[in-house]
């Protein structure tokens, strides 16, 4: 419902390119998956340009990771969080996920479930927001113009096939994207537990 939503804000605001980035950077709070497909799929449609689809998608994507980190920086702000950690341990992942921060992130951003975690880890524990900053600009790249490129693809045969139907197509693209994204993350589990 959230999704139809931002395209009906993204078709009243054909004719103003910020309300239609604003739209797109907010739809990326919710849930950046569905706000990439429904972007694409505009896209596809005519109704937003593909430089302001994907630029806005990439800014509402990085400030959202950077606000999670943001979070889990504030978290070492709160006392009883703060004694509820033993400093040895922190001193140990600080450690550890400090040489690895670009990789850690950017494995992150394609397993579903993790990113949360990992993001507001990397805040509390004050690992470098540049490198932080810069494997969220990397992996959003790659990442969100795949999944936009395919999407826009498909809309665009959803909408030569199925024309007012569409939606049901691309909700089911939705859907898709999603269990798939826990899917892998499910499998990427199996696969290191053993």
């Amino acid at each position: 419902m959230t999704g139809i939503s931002v395209a009906h804000l993204l078709e009243l605001a054909l004719d103003h390119p910020a309300l239609q980035a604003g739209a797109i950077i907010l739809a990326t709070f919710i849930l950046e998956d569905a706000a990439t497909v429904l972007a694409a799929t505009q896209a596809a449609a005519g109704l937003v340009s593909i430089p302001l689809a994907v630029g806005s998608l990439y800014v509402g994507i990085v400030l959202g990771d950077a606000g999670l980190y943001a979070l889990g920086w504030l978290a070492t702000l709160v006392p009883w969080i703060y004694r509820a950690l033993p400093p040895q341990r922190t001193a140990v992942v600080r450690a550890w996920l400090g040489g690895r921060v670009f990789k850690v992130v950017v494995i992150s951003r394609f397993l579903p479930g993790v990113r949360l975690p990992t993001y507001t880890t990397c805040g509390y524990l004050g690992v470098s927001f540049r490198k932080f900053i810069l494997a969220s600009m990397t992996a959003t790249m790659f990442w969100t113009t795949g999944l936009f490129v395919v999407s826009m693809k498909i809309g665009d045969e959803l909408m030569a096939h199925f024309g007012v139907w569409r939606w049901g197509g691309v909700g089911g693209m939705i859907v898709l994207v999603i269990v798939a994204g826990r899917f892998a993350s499910w499998l990427w589990k199996d696969a290191h537990q053993e």
